[in-house]
């Protein structure tokens, strides 16, 4: 049975035991456990999965519960993949950010997932890196 939880205290080892299981870790610094914790320390909207003690699935954002939620991970692990946890970590992320809209940016083996359980592609999105410099 899975149960899901808000809030980001979350045990950090864990965490990034998550995500290394569920592939997302091959984009996330998980050899950086300080800037993971950071990173689940400072979303302010963090839905979780779990069955029983073991955390199976999360859905990290940054959001102002107001005009814009920015879902930047999206984690199931592949054992659990394909149940419908990710479908209910961004429905309670949605419910969570009221009226906000929920953007994201699809990870590569994602790209046909989202269309699927109904989100619109928009294509006027941009990305600045960090090494970047404003010309």
């Amino acid at each position: 049975m899975i149960t899901y939880r808000t809030g980001n205290d979350l045990d950090v080892d864990a965490a990034i035991e998550l995500y290394r299981a569920s592939t997302l870790g091959e984009r996330r610094p998980v050899d950086d456990r300080e800037r993971m914790r950071a990173m689940l320390s400072n979303a302010n909207l963090v839905v979780t999965a779990w069955e029983n003690d073991l955390l199976v699935g999360i859905a990290r954002s940054v959001s102002d519960f107001s005009f814009c939620t920015y879902l930047s991970d999206l984690a199931v692990r592949v054992s659990h993949q394909r149940l419908g946890i990710g479908r209910e970590l961004i429905r309670r992320t949605q419910s969570e950010a009221r009226s906000a809209i929920v953007v994201l940016l699809a990870a590569p083996k994602a790209v046909e997932y989202y269309p699927r359980i109904g989100f619109e592609h928009h294509p006027q999105a941009w990305i600045l890196k960090p090494e970047a410099e404003l010309s």
